[in-house]
């Protein structure tokens, strides 16, 4: 599963620049303007990280990194700020308003990426590792192969990267409609019931000889990889 980074940037040329480098680097990217507009997409979809722009119209990037920071959903969400000011109080400012990390522009795309994938490995190291591994199961990403108890388990395309998104954020709880955008993608329409039907092959293909079911059902939740089971 590609990490998914939000880009909040009012400058087309800079977020442009960045959506290009972050997606030719392995990235899902989703690309916000203003404030507000970075707000309704964080709802939508929480991302894995954030880059923002500090001067953005309306809603300033401190005062967005303020807000990120006091809603339980995403106060751990990592977020590296973007800011043509490279004044040391400037630097400080903006660490204190919660942001892990700054790059002053104009910055080199290589940089950024840098910056973004060691935020990453410190807040959620299951997102750049090549092996994941939960109780007895563990998943291959160089190679796709999946095994729990030592046994190769086979699954298809959807199920794997359902299967990774899980392992990636063992315990949480998702709901048809984020597993929707996380796995399928919210630019593609797919029945709700869809989820359902892949969760079901997940379950059969994982539960082989009997094996505790890692997949909890929450009712009116969604699913969540939990080794407490229903």
């Amino acid at each position: 599963m590609q990490p998914y980074v939000l880009i909040v940037e009012d400058e087309p040329g800079i977020a442009d620049l960045l959506d290009y480098n972050l997606k030719a680097s392995g990235f899902d990217t989703g690309i916000a303007t203003d404030g507000d507009e970075a707000e309704l997409a964080l709802a939508e979809r929480l991302p894995d990280a954030v880059l923002l722009d500090w001067m953005l119209p309306g809603v300033s990037g401190i005062e967005l990194c303020r807000r990120i920071r006091r809603r339980p959903a995403s106060r751990a969400l990592p977020i590296i700020l973007l800011t043509a000011r490279g004044e040391e109080a400037d630097r400080i400012r903006g660490l204190d308003s919660g942001a892990d990390d700054y790059v002053t522009k104009p910055f080199s795309p290589t940089e950024v990426i840098a910056r973004l994938k060691a935020v990453l490995r410190r807040s959620n190291p299951a997102v750049t590792e090549e092996k994941l591994v939960y109780e007895d199961l563990s998943m291959d990403l160089i190679t796709h192969r999946v095994q729990r108890s030592g046994q190769k388990i086979h699954l298809g395309p959807t199920e794997f990267r359902l299967l990774q998104y899980f392992m990636q954020r063992p315990g949480r709880v998702f709901s048809r409609e984020q597993l929707l955008d996380a796995v399928w993608g919210h630019d593609i329409y797919v029945e709700m019931r869809t989820v359902d039907v892949h969760i079901r092959r997940l379950r059969k293909a994982l539960n082989i000889e009997g094996n505790p079911d890692l997949i909890r059902t929450v009712r009116s939740a969604g699913y969540a990889l939990d080794a407490s089971g229903d």
